[in-house]
């Protein structure tokens, strides 16, 4: 799993590149901490995760708990149908802004 960060139009776009899972997920949950800001706006690009396991919506969860205690408004974006399902199933869709493109984050996250 690769985190990459950019910026876009003032924005915050974390973007996770490979497979969340037991292997990977302590890792991404350190990376994360290190690139999530302490507030602003973040969005979360999962188009290139490939593989989500129960590990993985730990980490989300985590990071939907980092951005409730600062003053960070966040956005999901790229869920397959897989990541899709697994978070509807369990929920933690309601927590979420979730959106289909990183520009759709944005523009959701600066209105």
């Amino acid at each position: 799993m690769r985190l990459r960060q950019e910026s876009h139009g003032g924005v915050n776009v974390i973007s996770m590149d490979g497979r969340l899972d037991s292997e990977t997920a302590p890792r991404v949950q350190q990376e994360l901490q290190a690139l999530f800001p302490d507030d602003g706006l973040v969005v979360l690009d999962l188009s290139r995760t490939m593989y989500m396991s129960s590990a993985g919506l730990r980490v989300l969860l985590l990071v939907y708990r980092q951005a409730q205690r600062s003053a960070v408004r966040l956005a999901l974006t790229g869920l397959s149908d897989d990541v899709r399902a697994i978070m509807d199933a369990t929920g933690f869709l309601g927590f979420f802004t979730v959106v289909e493109s990183v520009e759709e984050g944005v523009e959701a996250l600066t209105v």
